[in-house]
């Protein structure tokens, strides 16, 4: 019959497999250092996507549990992010201010250790990487409930900037006050977005109260600091930035709740084996365009995700559709797909192929 082991015994054995975690650690990061300047003599790139997708499924292969795959995947994408902060910080714009939804989807991508650095606006995020002051930007492009956001959308009939990865995060609202008492409520402020995806809450609960737009969930949970009579929508993470509490937790209509952000830069992402392609492009208006749109497509057996269209700031009634498939555009069907619809578009822009989100 095996011995058991007393409550001493057990901490000291987890005390020892920490001292082993500590060593490894440092040993990895010293090797991800000569990495490092290895690439610096070959004036190669420091930040290496693909190879980030490699450790994650090699962990996620030789993981035999208890812990799950996701718990392994935050780890690790916190281990190389410190590691990757020795080689050459990532710096990373993000649509502003701090503790917003968009800083915690930065987050999720690439880790506590990256140089994450606010923003005031979508096409400001864009400029910081067009000009070269920032590797990647991260800004919101879709929510479940409330459909896409068009300031995203436009910024890429102009700009050069590719997609090159995409996160999904669940989104969950909060009515915060200083207080945390309902009764106390005269005002709320949140970003339009935040408040449409509450709209029905506010009408049951809160009906004759006054609703302000601002830039962010996090500006609005920032104003609501210094106010005692009003409240702000937003997440957890603005709650505990402000030093506010929880009037009412989880206020969005919809349970199902996602906002997909999409991280950008100046390069096109690697094939990952599980890739989206999104392309911008405008037809003209005739008779059976939109069946010419998408019948190369659906030829070559090509999965349709989404179709947007936006009208053409310039010319009344003519529009600019926002296409996503399933594949990457190296890919046989998809880039010749593409390139037969381009023969019959007025313009047709690729904006990226890069990894679905998990």
């Amino acid at each position: 019959m095996p011995k058991t082991q007393s409550l001493e015994q057990l901490r000291g054995e987890i005390d020892q497999i920490d001292s082993n975690l500590v060593e490894l650690l440092n040993q990895r990061a010293r090797v991800a250092s000569d990495v490092g300047r290895l690439k610096a003599g070959q004036d190669r790139d420091f930040h290496v996507p693909s190879r980030e997708r490699e450790v994650h499924e090699r962990v996620a292969r030789l993981n035999q549990g208890p812990l799950p795959e996701e718990a392994f995947r935050s780890i690790f994408r916190e281990i190389m992010s410190a590691c990757l902060a020795l080689e050459s910080p990532v710096k990373v714009a993000f649509l502003g201010p701090m503790a917003t939804f968009t800083h915690m989807a930065a987050m999720q991508q690439f880790g506590l250790s990256a140089q994450l650095v606010p923003q005031k606006s979508i096409p400001t995020v864009f400029e910081e990487v067009e000009k070269g002051r920032a590797l990647y930007g991260v800004v919101p492009v879709e929510n479940s409930t409330e459909g896409m956001v068009s300031h995203t959308l436009d910024m890429f009939v102009e700009s050069d900037l590719k997609i090159t990865a995409e996160v999904l995060l669940e989104v969950s609202h909060d009515l915060l006050s200083r207080t945390g008492r309902m009764e106390d409520v005269r005002k709320v402020y949140s970003h339009p977005q935040a408040l449409a995806q509450c709209r029905h809450w506010l009408e049951e609960n809160l009906p004759n109260v006054p609703l302000v737009d601002v830039a962010s969930t996090a500006l609005a949970a920032q104003i609501v600091s210094e106010d005692l009579s009003a409240a702000a929508i937003a997440g957890c993470s603005a709650a505990e930035h402000y030093g506010l509490k929880v009037v009412r937790s989880r206020i969005e209509d919809q349970v199902n709740n996602f906002t997909r952000f999409i991280v950008v830069s100046r390069k096109l992402a690697e094939p990952s084996g599980n890739d989206k392609t999104s392309i911008l492009f405008s037809v003209k208006d005739e008779p059976g365009i939109l069946y010419r749109m998408l019948e190369p497509f659906a030829r070559r057996g090509v999965n349709l995700s989404k179709i947007e269209s936006r009208p053409v700031k310039t010319k009344a009634w003519e529009y600019i559709f926002f296409l996503d498939m399933s594949g990457h555009v190296s890919e046989a069907p998809v880039g010749e797909a593409i390139e037969e619809l381009r023969s019959f578009c007025q313009f047709l822009k690729i904006l990226g192929s890069y990894p679905k989100a998990r």
